[in-house]
């Protein structure tokens, strides 16, 4: 929606000086964070060719592309071009940028201008990161509750943080306690996968109808 944040990852799967493909409502992202440890996201498109930029390399505080080398900063203006070393880049090259928070070790990016920071998880913290081919409709339906605006779900034993990357496909983080001991988190681990199929099959079956 408009005006809100999507948990697009994880603070833990995101080190200094990497780059990984996400994605909201608005399109694919290169979430990359600089060497220093600052976060950004950018369309996942470099402006000269089109290349992926999730696929290139943080290179200090910039986010470079595999293809030929354009250098993009975290407000997106093109910074360097290695064909033309001399050369100060125009500020019409740059790419499309989204405002990100992290909280409680979730990366969150904003859809539009959300009037508030992110939720706060409450104790919470997360414990991996799954893709499920459903919808979050039966996300819903195989836990047997619904989840609020924020996208978060009790599912029982653990608490889920929802967010729909594109149709048929949803974004789940697994939440546990802060205090939860390795039994604990195995446990969770294997509750969130069971959950997953459980969605799946929902989703097939009301497919097939």
């Amino acid at each position: 929606m408009t005006g809100s944040w999507v948990p697009v990852a994880l603070s833990s799967d995101l080190p200094s000086g990497t780059v990984l493909p996400a994605r909201i409502p608005a399109g694919p992202l290169a979430l990359w964070r600089s060497q220093s440890g600052r976060v950004a996201a950018s369309a996942d498109r470099c402006p000269h060719r089109g290349m992926s930029l999730s696929h290139g390399f943080v290179r200090g505080e910039t986010l470079s592309c595999i293809y030929h080398g354009w250098s993009y900063g975290q407000a997106g203006n093109c910074l360097r071009i290695p064909a033309h070393p001399g050369l100060t880049p125009p500020e019409a090259i740059r790419t499309v940028t989204h405002p990100v928070a992290e909280a409680d070790g979730v990366v969150w990016v904003a859809v539009g201008e959300p009037a508030a920071t992110p939720p706060g998880l409450a104790g919470l913290v997360p414990l991996r990161s799954i893709t499920a081919f459903v919808d979050i409709a039966a996300i819903e339906a195989a836990a047997g509750a619904k989840a609020t605006a924020e996208g978060l779900l009790d599912a029982g034993d653990i608490r889920l943080l929802l967010s729909s990357t594109r149709e048929g496909e949803t974004l789940i983080h697994v939440l546990i306690a802060a205090d939860a001991g390795p039994a604990e988190r195995i446990a969770a681990a294997r509750t969130a996968e069971a959950l997953r199929r459980r969605a799946e099959d929902i989703q097939k079956k009301g497919a097939a109808q």
